[in-house]
């Protein structure tokens, strides 16, 4: 099959220097360690209340770094408007809820619709590749394609959760239904990305389907960073994605 890219997200390195209010661990430097240990791209989300990435972050990774930025952000004006002033290669648009501690599930395409497609056209005229980061269900794959968005990321924290607390049943039928999105999304001439949950244990099924074209990954990669650095964390990950493609 053909290789798989990587993703790193580095959110939570700015999670840790905020906890402190201080300028360190910088979201750049893990974001150039992640390169030069193999990382295709590099994730990072601005939300709506800075809670992690900031401004400034966007701004020193479009910069600095020498591999594809993808720019996580809700559907929204002020976003639109960053987006539009960086040019980051790629803009994954997520659903966004301040009360949730991370992103719980796809963003409602379909029943957006109308307001999604007009929102994206500027960001595909300014060479965005755009990305809706969504479930396995085939009305929100649709709707995707519909509106003219380039890729589709599919959700997997659900099947992450079901893994992590052993259902396995459960666990194989929610892969399933990964699988046939997957299918179907590739048939309608998206690309095909996943994430979110993704650990050493429960990564290899998701990177042995033959549509998935890119994993993004992020927490686990970052806490692991703890145990072994980043670098080696990157690149163990990287060596159990080429294994389930071969």
């Amino acid at each position: 099959m053909q290789k798989q890219r990587l993703g790193v997200n580095i959110d939570h390195v700015a999670t840790v220097r905020n906890a402190r209010g201080s300028v360190w661990p910088d979201p750049l430097r893990a974001a150039l360690l992640a390169e030069a240990a193999g990382a295709d791209g590099i994730t990072a989300h601005l939300r709506e209340d800075r809670r992690h990435i900031r401004d400034a972050d966007m701004e020193a990774l479009k910069a600095g770094i020498g591999i594809p930025l993808n720019f996580e952000c809700a559907a929204t004006a002020e976003m639109q408007a960053i987006v539009l002033r960086l040019r980051p290669h790629a803009v994954c648009l997520v659903p966004e809820r301040r009360e949730e501690r991370t992103t719980e599930g796809g963003l409602d395409v379909a029943g957006d619709e109308a307001r999604l497609r007009d929102y994206l056209v500027p960001l595909r005229e300014a060479g965005c590749r755009v990305s809706m980061f969504i479930g396995h269900d085939a009305r929100q794959i649709e709707a995707s394609a519909r509106i003219g968005a380039a890729v589709v990321e599919l959700h997997t924290g659900h099947y992450s959760d079901l893994h992590a607390e052993g259902r396995a049943a459960e666990a194989d039928a929610e892969l399933a239904a990964l699988r046939a999105g997957a299918t179907l999304a590739a048939s309608l001439g998206l690309e095909v990305h996943a994430g979110h949950g993704l650990t050493y244990e429960n990564v290899a099924p998701v990177a042995a389907i033959p549509e998935v074209q890119e994993l993004n990954i992020g927490h686990f990669l970052i806490g692991e960073a703890i145990y072994l650095g980043l670098g080696p964390a990157i690149e163990e990950m990287r060596r159990r994605m080429d294994a389930a493609r071969a």
